[in-house]
């Protein structure tokens, strides 16, 4: 307390003029308009940034519990997508390159494999919904691949981009024909090979499912001739084909029964055997 009385007596002309200067001021900016406005106007800027601070660090301590909330909006709007109806569903349309529509079956699919030698699709349909081994399988662009297992609800299916893959193909402005396969390399290429080098071919010709295949109808697109390649020892051409289908991007797929292919195996297969003397 001594040390605050001394600190006034030595300093009391200093306080003095301080206070008589606040008073002067204070009757100045009470008696004159513009001079209270400037400082109101000055007092609101400060008040203003100090306001603005202080929101800014509220923000900050409050952010836990803004992101919980954010986390359980997020939550709740994924329940309503996955157990709400598919809404982008196709409608199957009335043929597909020659096939009834009855012919056709609408599925999805749910996983999809393209970074292995073998890759394997599976969709959301099985037997329940009528589908078989062997049938193919084909969306707006071209092929996908031919079904293998079938489970009530569920199908697995063999991709063209899987090496035991063997697809009768053809040219589009032709009937030369050849197999395609895939390589196991690039995914956006197969490969059609056992092409005659009577063929006259081009980089840029599409190529299309053959009439001899017996699980995909005839003139399903597959792809175009992307690299020629031909070996001096045969008389065949080999064909990088880029597909039409990005392989690595599949939804809805339709399945293509096909009704005569029993028939076709079965007189075919009567047909090698031997006659009985």
């Amino acid at each position: 307390m001594q040390q605050i009385l001394n600190f006034i007596l030595k300093n009391s002309h200093k306080l003095l003029f301080l206070l008589l200067l606040i008073i002067a001021l204070s009757l100045t900016i009470q008696a004159h308009s513009y001079h209270k406005s400037k400082v109101i106007s000055s007092a609101n800027f400060l008040a203003g940034g100090v306001y603005e601070q202080m929101n800014a660090v509220s923000e900050y301590f409050s952010l836990k519990e803004r992101n919980q909330e954010l986390a359980i909006e997020n939550a709740r709007l994924k329940s309503l997508l996955f157990n709400s109806a598919d809404t982008a569903a196709l409608k199957l349309p009335d043929t597909i390159k020659g096939v009834k529509k009855v012919n056709v079956i609408l599925s999805k699919v749910i996983h999809n494999s393209f970074n292995v030698p073998e890759n394997y699709l599976t969709l959301n349909s099985g037997s329940k919904q009528g589908v078989k081994s062997d049938m193919g399988v084909i969306n707006d662009l071209g092929i996908v691949g031919i079904v293998e297992k079938v489970s009530p609800n569920y199908a697995t299916v063999q991709s063209i981009l899987n090496i035991k893959s063997k697809i009768n193909a053809k040219f589009k402005k032709s009937d030369h024909f050849g197999t395609l396969i895939w390589n196991g390399k690039n995914t956006g290429y197969a490969q059609l090979i056992d092409v005659p080098r009577l063929a006259q071919i081009k980089k840029g010709d599409t190529i299309v499912t053959g009439a001899d295949s017996k699980i995909f109808p005839e003139n399903i697109g597959i792809g175009t001739i992307y690299k020629i390649y031909i070996d001096d020892q045969t008389n065949y051409y080999t064909l990088d084909v880029k597909l039409f289908n990005d392989m690595t991007s599949l939804g809805h797929v339709y399945i293509i029964k096909t009704k005569d292919r029993e028939e076709i195996l079965q007189i075919e297969q009567e047909t090698a055997q031997p006659n009985e003397q």
